[in-house]
């Protein structure tokens, strides 16, 4: 692309109302199309003046607040590329290190983490039925010290993964999908498989499958969620896939076998997580201190994973897909079988195939983070952008 499609990008988004200016950013089955659109159009704008050499910094000050309550890489990484690229400082929220441990309230810490800062950024997916609930809570200590005047500005929340969705992820995938199949347009009526894949570990959050059938389904995409039984996603949120399938011509069901999951889809996506059920006991036992109850559960999970090893996308699933070529993708790290465990959801050999392809579905995360801030922070993100066009100013020297 060129600085002449980045200036059409632009003019779309600035023709594009949205409804994201000093909100929050936490489940974008609470965004409108338009809103999502917006995210898309920001974020391969911000790519491609990347790319360019343009540079995209619209602050000349201000704080990027992260709280990471989960191990994280490429999302840790990703929001700090994102707020350095628009000119914030990124200072990361060590709750171990701070009065949290103390016994210092929710409210109060919002609060004083916020004079200067005009994003925070969470991660907190350990915990079913509690992670979004925190954003939340998070993002109404906020409004409340804006509205009586303690903020001089509110600071917008963006969603970095909770127990409930995981839209940085599930966006960036979006956008790679646009980009691979040439148009969003383009994939309606593909059929996209999220598959549960074995893993010799338990606990993974099930945000990614749930943010995954709750977009796509969105798009006019078929989506088919498959899962042994027992391993069930959150009720509500099959309702919400439903839901949206039907609005946008799509269709959404749910099977029990990876095999039919995969045959003709166009798209697959196999990674494990947790049955809901297992994270409200796993929430109780870690809430309630009860640490030898918590390694009898993960036994009696690591042995039920254990019944479904078959569940591994490999050459002979792959062939079943459409054309026997359909497009991987993981949110990474992914279990290898023969690489970094055993045995696991993908083989060594699909996996290295489609390796390089799972990098470029990471590599748009940045962009979409700092898509997010940008249209929550800027009344006219897009003329922000445009100004900084025009100019030529580069990000880098040479």
């Amino acid at each position: 692309m060129s600085v002449k499609s980045t200036r059409a990008l632009l003019e779309k988004l600035d023709s594009t109302e949205t409804r994201l200016y000093n909100k929050d950013f936490l489940l974008t089955w609470e965004q409108s199309d338009a809103d999502l659109h917006a995210v898309l159009l920001a974020a391969e704008a911000l790519e491609e003046m990347w790319r360019e050499n343009v540079c995209a910094r619209v602050f000349t000050s201000g704080l990027a607040v992260s709280n990471f309550r989960d191990k994280s890489t490429r999302t840790r990484f990703s929001f700090a590329s994102a707020v350095s690229l628009l000119g914030l400082s990124c200072m990361d929220l060590d709750e171990s290190k701070s009065q949290l441990s103390h016994g210092e309230t929710v409210r109060e810490t919002a609060n004083m983490i916020s004079f200067l800062t005009e994003v925070i950024g969470i991660r907190d997916d350990l915990f079913i039925h509690e992670g979004h609930k925190y954003m939340a809570d998070v993002a109404a200590a906020i409004e409340e010290g804006y509205r009586e005047k303690v903020l001089p500005q509110r600071p917008c929340v963006v969603n970095l993964q909770c127990d409930k969705d995981h839209p940085t992820q599930s966006l960036s995938d979006l956008l790679h999908l646009q980009k691979t199949f040439g148009s969003l347009e383009a994939l309606r009526g593909k059929k996209i498989a999220m598959t549960w894949g074995y893993s010799p570990s338990y606990g993974k959050p099930l945000s990614v499958a749930q943010g995954i059938i709750t977009l796509m389904t969105r798009f006019g995409m078929n989506v088919v969620l498959a899962h042994p039984e027992g391993y069930d996603v959150l009720p509500d949120l099959e309702q919400v896939a439903a839901k949206h399938a039907k609005q946008s011509g799509g269709s959404f069901k749910k099977v029990h076998s990876m095999e039919e999951a995969f045959r003709e889809a166009d798209v697959v996506y196999p990674k494990s997580w947790a049955p809901y059920q297992i994270m409200e006991q796993r929430t109780a036992l870690l809430r309630g201190g009860q640490a030898k109850k918590l390694d009898d559960l993960e036994k009696e999970c690591l042995a039920n994973n254990a019944k479904f090893k078959n569940w591994e996308c490999n050459d002979k699933l792959m062939s079943l897909t459409k054309g026997g070529k359909a497009h991987y993708m993981h949110p990474l790290p992914a279990d290898i079988t023969d690489v970094n465990c055993k045995a696991g959801e993908v083989s060594a050999a699909v996996f290295e195939r489609y390796r390089l392809a799972t990098y470029h579905e990471a590599q748009h995360k940045p962009y979409v983070i700092a898509a997010m801030i940008l249209l929550t922070r800027l009344a006219k993100p897009a003329k922000a952008l445009m100004k900084n066009l025009e100019a030529a100013m580069p990000h880098r020297a040479g």
